[in-house]
């Protein structure tokens, strides 16, 4: 299948000085023990830098760097400022977020803690960077077959994409006041370890793993082509835009290719070893964030941040079903 087709890597270099040659102060990553922001805080300590991991709540994989329990949403500014400035820290990565089910739950997690996290950093005693997990949904439906570049109006349909589109904005603005030295990263669909439960994927995982023997099992699929990255390709743009030169402006990431959802289901289903005379896949409406097509161009994030994706997809599902189980070595060919 050539959507699935592999890809070697290409590994950078451990970073010890950043690009003025000094050494790189603390990165903070709100969301520590999510799927993007635990990806984030192991690719920061593998390529050298210290990390302050901040959550509401610890977790187990925490253990391996500086950890603060934390609501930020609701935290005061200065209490935020006081925090950061204690650790040094220099950026923040916003890997914060998620799948709420409500427009109250949304607007706490994209818009209230944007708001809060730029009001805290402009209260520290350094100009500190933000770089923001944005989405691939904030610019809405587009047609099939549209390549999505930087320059496409936002315009979201669900509270999802509104809220997300809203903090994003926001953290721009700052940027423009000079309060923060912020930087967008626009995400596709993400896929690979850990992937979380509320995800479509993430989703057909949880109901594999609870297939008894013998048991069939029907899916339904939307006919749709959406853009899929793998979270470790993720959390290196994003460490890559911790000492890029840009600022105040949106990166799309993704593949920059648009895959039939039944194909990456058919993948994790190999990726599983489930006899496929026990699953069944039925074709469904599209009813997602997204619409039914999602492709992002990443030519920008090539120039900017010197980024492409590495991890095949085939690799990808695979590190998805075996973390689930929690026996993957995360390889990736």
């Amino acid at each position: 299948m050539a959507a699935l087709r592999h890809r070697r890597p290409e590994l950078s270099p451990a970073v010890s000085t950043t690009q003025d040659g000094t050494a790189p102060g603390t990165v903070a990553v709100l969301g520590a023990t999510g799927c993007v922001g635990r990806s984030v805080c192991d690719e920061l300590l593998r390529t050298g830098h210290r990390v302050l991991g901040v959550a509401r709540n610890p977790a187990p994989h925490t253990r391996t760097h500086t950890f603060a329990a934390l609501d930020v949403a609701a935290t005061a500014p200065e209490r935020l400022a006081g925090l950061l400035d204690r650790h040094g820290v220099g950026t923040v990565i916003n890997a914060s977020g998620g799948w709420g089910t409500t427009a109250e739950e949304m607007r706490h997690a994209h818009i209230d803690l944007v708001e809060r996290l730029a009001d805290g950093c402009a209260a520290t005693s350094r100009r500190v960077r933000i770089v923001q997990m944005g989405s691939i949904h904030e610019y809405g439906p587009v047609p099939d077959g549209v390549l999505i570049d930087e320059h496409r109006a936002p315009g979201p349909l669900t509270a999802y994409g509104l809220t997300k589109r809203t903090g994003s904005e926001h953290l721009l603005a700052q940027t423009r006041a000079g309060r923060v030295d912020g930087v967008v990263l626009r995400a596709v669909n993400v896929c690979g370890p850990h992937t979380t439960a509320a995800s479509f994927l993430g989703a057909v995982v949880a109901r594999l793993r609870a297939l008894r023997p013998g048991d069939g099992l029907t899916l339904d699929v939307a006919d749709a082509r959406r853009d899929f990255v793998d979270v470790r390709d993720l959390a290196r743009a994003a460490v890559a835009a911790v000492h890029a030169p840009v600022t105040g402006l949106v990166v799309n990431i993704g593949r920059g290719e648009a895959v039939p959802m039944r194909a990456l289901v058919e993948a994790l289903l190999h990726a599983a070893g489930v006899d496929g005379t026990s699953v069944r896949l039925n074709s469904a409406e599209v009813a997602s964030k997204g619409g039914g097509w999602t492709c992002a161009d990443i030519r920008f994030a090539a120039r900017v941040l010197g980024w492409r994706p590495t991890v095949p997809l085939s690799a990808s599902v695979r590190a998805m079903w075996e973390t689930a189980a929690g026996t993957t070595s995360l390889e990736v060919s």
